[in-house]
């Protein structure tokens, strides 16, 4: 009988806990201050972690945050070991999140409609 909560999800969830709690406090660097990780992908065989950030405000430009977690993505990685204790851990990959820009367009949108 399958689980209805896949070690896929479990790990995922403490993946995207953890990263959150380092991007609060442990991660010094200003360029990734006030980005908050949104959902985290895991391959079949927990390899590779798909990671999607959003920053507070969705109009800025990514590209120094990409630069940011290519800096840290180390750090990052040897932090979540340490952590969650996985015998393999996850390669990241980091992406920027495009549903909170997606989303004020489709307001905008509808706003203007309705006038």
């Amino acid at each position: 009988m399958p689980r209805e909560y896949s070690r896929h999800l479990r790990v995922g969830a403490e993946l995207k806990r953890v990263l959150n709690a380092l991007l609060q406090s442990g991660v010094k660097d200003p360029r990734l201050d006030g980005v908050r990780v949104n959902e985290v992908e895991l391959s079949g065989d927990l390899g590779v972690a798909k990671v999607f950030y959003s920053t507070l405000d969705p109009d800025d430009d990514p590209a120094p945050v990409e630069q940011a977690f290519e800096t840290a993505s180390g750090f990052l990685r040897l932090s979540v070991g340490r952590q969650l204790r996985l015998r393999r851990v996850p390669e990241l990959r980091f992406n920027h999140d495009r549903s909170a820009r997606h989303a004020l367009e489709l307001t905008r949108l509808i706003d203007e409609s309705v006038k």
